[in-house]
Formats: C-alpha cells, structure tokens, sequence
C-alpha cells in the first residue's frame, strides 16, 4: 500500500502517533529519576504496582461508555491525564515527591485504561480488507520519529542534562507539549460516533474454543513481559553494566531501525500466512529474552532486542488482522477494553515482582520471562501447524 492510497483521516491518525512518540522516553526518565534520587528498583516496582491496583475493573466500564461517545473524546482524554501526570512528575521534589510521583503513576495508568479506544478507533477508520498493509505504515512513522528523538534526548539526558533537577525540567516541557497534542486531535481527527460504525445483522461469536485458545496465548504473552518492562532494561543496563541512558536509547534506536526494516517485509508476506508469521515472531522474541536471561554485555543486548524487535513487529500486522477477526466494528470499543481488563489483571502485581527479581539479579526477570515466552511460541507452532491447507512458506510468489 503506498501512502497516497491511505485515507486521509487515517493518515491524520498515524502522524498524531509520529507526533507524540518522543514523549515515550518518559517511560525510561521516570524509574531513571526514581534511581537518581535514592529509590532502589524494588521501589521503583512496588510504586507502579501500587498505580496498578484499583483501575482493573474500571477498564470495561470505559470502554462502554466509549460505545455511547465519540472515542475522539477518549484519545483526547488520555493526552490531557498524560500532560498532567508527567506536569506531576516535574514538580517531585522534596518530602512531596513520593507523593507526586505516585498520584502522576497513577494519572498515568488512568491515562492507560483509555487505550484500548486507539485499537477501536483504528479498526473503525482502517480499511477493513488491508489493514496488514496499513498497520505496516501504522508502524513505520511513528517509529522513525522515536529512532531519531530518542537518540538525540538519550544522549542529552545521558551525558549534557543528567541531573534531577532536568530530568524534572524535560517532565515539565513533556507535561506541556500535550497543549499541542489535543489539539491536533482536535482538529485534525474525525469523530467517530456509534451511529458511524457498521452494524453487521445476523452476527454471531466464534466459538468458545477460538476464543479461550486467544485469552490463553495473551495471558501468556502479557505474563511475559509484564516481568520484563522497561525500567528492568534500564536498570541492567544504567546500574548492572555502569553505562547512561543513551546507551538504553542506542538499545531502542536499533529496535526502531529493526521495526522499520520489518514493516517492509510484512507487505511481502501473503495475508493467508500470517499465523505462520505470528509463530516466527513470537519465536525472535524469546530468543531476545533467553539471551538477556545470560547477562550478556551492551553489544548483545543490542542485537538480543533488536532481533526481538523485528519478530515483534513482522508479527504485529497480521496479530492485529487475526484479533479483529473475533470482534465486530460496533462493539470494538468495547472488546478491546474487556481484553486489555484482562491483561491488566495479569500483570497486576508484575511490576513489584520484576523489581524484586531485577534487585536479586538484573537478569533473573528475564529468565522467568523466558519460561512464558516458551510457553506461548510452542502453543502458536502448534496452532499453525494444524492450520489447514497452507504450506509453511511465507513469501508471495
């Protein structure tokens, strides 16, 4: 699919995500402040935990009352609790900051149980018949953004500006760059109402069967990587092998550079292959874990999450394309969010376990991590194996 061909209310919707994507290195500044001023990791796992808990139920309520408004007010909603939290973030300094740092954690994940509703939005304004094509651009641009603004911030942040009081200050100019993020959405995003969506007549779930076979591989998949989050990378990497956080965002660099480069090689696979390309993509991202699970030094870590990175992203598009397949477009919302409840509550007490291990060992989470891992490609081989009437090539001829 080339860019012309895309709808311009989609094309709108993916450079709002090119956008803001800079703004995700706060997801590393946070625990990195956490550490730089006296909190240890199992501190900075028992504060995201403690963020975690009261929100699970509220995940499906929101995405039911989504049903009924404009999910454009939702996407809208989750930059505003953003700004706030990262605003929260800036001001943590002194005998409030365990304070601030929590109630904006909090915001945060706030902010997090709305995000089902870009799934939703993006199965509503995607072209139903490509979106394996449109989610390889989907993919692409925000993450060629992310390659080049996490480099540069990476390396202010690790070697010019590496004190608190500017990672307080870049929390601040994060808070309000969202001023500018609502309103592009506000401009530039269409609406899309439940009297916009396709009501299809006759619908009917796919069986029970199909339906535990996709609870059971993203509970497994969730587990996974619940207990290998980001701030574990940060912290194998900034304490374990003394380096800063450049050295995290040149790990990131070479996960955007490899999600770029699958992103053209998934508009090469054949749409009926794509249960085959999801088990090739789980199968690189368990050997990324099982090489951090042996402690290895910069450079492996590097080629370790790039590689994962790739097996991520070559999968993504046909996920995506296969889990939508369970969900009709007027109730996406809706869906999405009792999913995303359901991972949620996996992950629950996740990051106060993966702190705890990471403070034992900096690379024991990732061999518990690995055991999930394993568990979720063999279960995909084998679901692909038993897919009839394809052979196990993946190229179009």
């Amino acid at each position: 699919m080339r860019w012309h061909e895309i709808p311009r209310e989609a094309k709108a919707y993916m450079l709002y995500h090119t956008l803001i994507s800079p703004q995700l290195i706060v997801w590393y500044l946070l625990p990195l402040y956490m550490l730089r001023t006296g909190y240890s990791v199992l501190d900075v796992g028992a504060l995201f935990t403690a963020a975690n808990l009261a929100f699970v139920p509220l995940t499906y309520l929101i995405g039911r009352l989504f049903n009924r408004y404009p999910l454009k007010v939702g996407l809208i909603l989750i930059d505003v609790l953003d700004g706030v939290a990262y605003v929260l973030y800036g001001l943590a300094q002194g005998a409030l900051a365990p304070l601030a740092l929590f109630w904006g954690r909090l915001l945060e994940k706030l902010s997090g149980l709305l995000y089902p509703l870009y799934q939703a939005y993006e199965q509503i304004i995607y072209p139903e018949d490509r979106y394996e094509e449109i989610y390889a651009w989907h993919l692409r641009l925000p993450e060629i953004s992310q390659l080049v603004s996490f480099l540069v911030l990476g390396y202010l942040f690790g070697y010019v500006w590496n004190m608190p009081q500017h990672y307080r200050l870049a929390f601040l100019a994060f808070g309000l760059f969202s001023v500018v993020s609502v309103a592009y959405l506000w401009v530039f995003l269409p609406p899309v109402n439940k009297t916009e969506r396709i009501t299809p007549e006759g619908w009917t779930f796919p069986s029970p069967r199909a339906y535990g076979f996709l609870l059971l591989i993203e509970g497994l998949y969730t587990a996974a990587w619940a207990l290998a989050p980001d701030f574990v990378l940060l912290y194998y990497v900034v304490v374990h092998l003394k380096k800063t956080l450049f050295e995290v965002m040149v790990i990131e660099a070479g996960m955007s550079v490899m999600t770029v480069l699958a992103t053209y090689v998934s508009e090469r696979v054949s749409k009926d292959r794509g249960i085959y390309v999801i088990s090739v993509g789980l199968l690189l991202e368990t050997v990324n874990v099982g090489v951090m699970s042996l402690a290895p030094s910069l450079a492996w870590a590097l080629a370790a999450y790039a590689l994962g990175r790739f097996g991520n992203a070559l999968a993504f598009p046909f996920y995506r394309a296969w889990l939508f397949g369970f969900i009709p477009r007027e109730r996406a919302s809706e869906f999405h969010a009792a999913l995303s409840s359901y991972n949620r509550a996996i992950g629950l007490a996740a990051p106060l376990l993966a702190g705890g291990l990471a403070y034992l060992h900096p690379a024991l989470p990732y061999r518990i991590s690995l055991l999930f891992l394993l568990t979720t490609s063999v279960l995909f081989a084998w679901q692909a194996r038993r897919a009839a009437g394809a052979p196990w090539g993946l190229w179009k001829s």
